[in-house]
């Protein structure tokens, strides 16, 4: 038996998150995301996330809005490759969902992700919207995504 926690990332967690970057390049991260990642932990993180595994950082998350406040954006989902498949990135995502649910004003839950990943997001209630090829890195193509569940 395993138990799971779900708490607001720290600055001390950012080594640990870095890592989860790189223990998934290339198979879902190209190489030059892990310095958007790091900018982002240190300037553009609005709410952002840990998965803790019997105390250990399996997972992160994050939500972004647009100026407006009327769109919450899923952003940077991030698990081990050792933990992935065990429903672990699902309950984070739906954390988050119910997070941004509970907000005044949204109107609307976006992903932009990449072909290697869409199909989660898909089995989550998304919908695919939009591709773009080589958006995120030659061979990383955007796929963006609406929520339409409940």
């Amino acid at each position: 038996m395993y138990m799971t926690v779900i708490r607001e990332y720290r600055e001390t967690d950012k080594n640990a998150v870095i890592d989860l970057i790189r223990q998934n390049t290339p198979e879902y991260f190209a190489l030059e995301e892990e310095a958007d990642f790091s900018n982002y932990l240190d300037s553009e993180r609005e709410l952002y996330f840990v998965l803790l595994l019997n105390k250990e950082i399996v997972g992160c998350g994050g939500i972004n809005f647009t100026d407006d406040k009327t769109t919450g954006k899923i952003s940077w989902d991030i698990i081990h490759p050792q933990h992935q498949g065990k429903s672990l990135g699902a309950q984070l995502l739906k954390y988050r969902i119910e997070k941004i649910k509970s907000i005044n004003g949204i109107q609307k839950i976006t992903v932009r992700t990449s072909q290697l990943a869409y199909k989660f997001y898909e089995k989550q209630g998304f919908t695919l919207k939009e591709i773009r090829k080589d958006y995120w890195a030659k061979g990383y193509d955007m796929y963006s995504m609406e929520y339409n569940g409940h």
